[in-house]
């Protein structure tokens, strides 16, 4: 299908739009997948705060080049990128459960984590990560075990001579 000039100046503005949101972008090579196979993607995408979305590999490669994105030109099958405007980490999982289950259909060209480069194995192990959410709680539990610790190490002298103080008055009421 040919676009018109304006067409393709729209796309590219679009492209570029999406890009200047993502805090994580992923390429996927999706030759022979369905139209329901790509709709359940867009969903999955919907609900972890990302877009996916078939685009057009010389549009898509402008819009990179534009908005700063260090790209070489090796997009040569259809592309299908995922943009991950939230947590890249849970976009880059559910990409990579999309791919296992297309059985071959579906595989990662490359991705890009503010702007770097990642490879498709980089992209993979992303996408092992824990959410964000669950990232978060476990570095403040690490921060906050030295003073939970160091308070409960202030208090004990003053608990201690409470419930001392508490069992001779309850001897002397005896």
């Amino acid at each position: 299908m040919a676009f018109t000039k304006k067409a393709k100046q729209e796309m590219v503005a679009q492209y570029e739009a999406w890009l200047e949101k993502s805090q994580g972008v992923f390429m996927l090579s999706h030759s022979g997948m369905t139209n329901k196979g790509i709709e359940a993607l867009h969903h999955a995408m919907r609900d972890c705060g990302g877009e996916a979305h078939v685009v057009k590999n010389t549009l898509i490669y402008i819009a990179l080049k534009n908005q700063g994105y260090d790209v070489e030109e090796r997009m040569t099958e259809t592309t299908l990128m995922g943009f991950a405007f939230n947590d890249p980490a849970t976009t880059a999982k559910v990409l990579s459960d999309a791919v296992k289950q297309s059985e071959g259909k579906m595989e990662f060209k490359l991705g890009y984590l503010d702007k770097n480069e990642l490879s498709a194995d980089e992209v993979k192990v992303l996408a092992k990560l824990p959410p964000l959410p669950v990232m978060r709680a476990t570095i403040l539990g690490t921060i906050l075990a030295p003073a939970s610790s160091l308070v409960r190490v202030i208090n004990e002298p003053g608990a201690q001579l409470a419930r001392v103080l508490k069992a001779h008055s309850e001897q002397e009421e005896a």
